[in-house]
């Protein structure tokens, strides 16, 4: 998902048949319970407590994000979001929590050449890399080679780890996951439904700018119509609402722009790009924890994960969610996606690294305070 690549949008899939129902680390949703890849108990209590009120924060989104890239290469991956469902806990900063889940690579650590790619399932034996020059009376049995080189083929494809939206019985039964023998009952959860990613078309987005430009196009042509005769209370309105709509913040009307291209986003991924903000100002996500490096942007949640959330909640969790006024939940990781204090013999997380990430905030009181009184009204 990462390195390199363009904007990928996270869209809603189908509903869960249960709300704690497991899947695994490689599946992407919003809502339910978290999939360690190792026992639960063994994660450090206090990653999943709110830091405002001292309850239990829940699952908000978790999100499949492997990176493929020159200098990475990093495949188990995922970034999980918490929040506190607390009533006006959500409120705060405090209330959101990010979690990057990541296998520990002794190769990458250790500095191993990138330019050597070690085969999960053992390669065709080939002596000479052109077997077309090979000069030797030996036939080659081009049958039997093409159907090693099926074999082979079938057997790696087996051996990847699924995109984010698919959960293929092979990748279950191969994965390092521990078996749940138990329900977890106590943690809070939010509905459950599962996503699926895509790129933005570009057609959508010009297609939402087109619009916006043509209602204000009507506007202006509407107001430009009054002659000074003609022009009256009504009309002198008219002027001072277009007036404050030309004045409103630049940073939200492009937010708006991108929203209404793709309506139903729940998350958009671009790592080491830049957030999609709906107010300009913006907290420090500080540096890696870890490491000490700094962090860049990854991904964040959008507003309408709130809309289906509700759709699906009950009247409890709907009082709930209906408290959380943010407008985005920026994600910032390490650059490095690092694992530097990573003690393997120390380690109670079967080879995982569990690396608190930033989430920076942005409300939707921000937005109204940063647009001129009056101009929602």
């Amino acid at each position: 998902m990462g390195g390199g690549g363009g904007v990928l949008l996270g869209m809603p899939g189908p509903w869960a048949d249960d709300n704690r129902e497991p899947s695994d680390l490689y599946t992407s949703k919003i809502g339910g319970l978290p999939d360690w890849p190792f026992p639960a108990e063994n994660l450090a209590p206090n990653l999943l407590i709110c830091g405002a009120c001292g309850s239990k924060l829940c699952l908000v989104a978790q999100v499949y994000a492997p990176i493929s890239s020159g200098t990475l290469n990093i495949e188990d991956r995922t970034i999980l979001v918490f929040g506190c469902i607390i009533p006006n806990c959500g409120n705060t900063p405090l209330s959101w929590r990010a979690l990057r889940v990541q296998k520990v690579d002794s190769e990458r650590e250790s500095s191993v050449s990138t330019e050597e790619v070690v085969p999960s399932t053992p390669p065709v034996s080939v002596s000479k890399t052109n077997w077309l020059d090979d000069d030797s009376d030996e036939e080659i049995d081009l049958e039997a080679l093409s159907k090693a080189l099926s074999e082979a083929g079938t057997l790696a494809s087996h051996s990847k780890k699924k995109d984010g939206n698919r959960r293929s019985e092979s990748v279950v039964k191969n994965s390092t996951l521990v078996a749940r023998t138990g329900v977890d009952m106590e943690t809070p959860v939010v509905p459950c439904f599962y996503m699926y990613t895509q790129e933005p078309s570009s057609k959508d987005i010009v297609s939402s700018i087109c619009s916006t430009y043509s209602e204000l196009s009507v506007k202006e042509e509407q107001i430009c119509n009054y002659n000074d005769d003609e022009m009256g209370d009504a009309g002198e309105q008219e002027v001072y609402e277009y007036d404050k709509a030309l004045s409103a913040d630049r940073t939200y009307l492009k937010f708006k722009k991108q929203l209404d291209a793709n309506p139903d986003q729940c998350f958009r991924h671009l790592y080491g790009g830049k957030p999609l903000l709906a107010t300009a100002e913006l907290g420090d996500p500080g540096n890696c924890k870890l490491c000490g490096g700094f962090r860049h942007f990854e991904m964040q949640l959008m507003p309408q994960l709130i809309s289906f959330l509700l759709d699906g909640a009950d009247d409890c969790q709907k009082n709930v969610l209906e408290n959380w006024n943010w407008m985005t939940l920026v994600i910032y990781t390490c650059s490095k996606s690092c694992s530097n204090s990573f003690d393997r013999e120390k380690s109670t997380t079967s080879g995982w690294i569990v690396a608190e990430e930033a989430v920076l905030v942005q409300f939707e009181k921000a937005l109204h305070e940063s647009i001129l009184p009056g101009y929602f009204s």
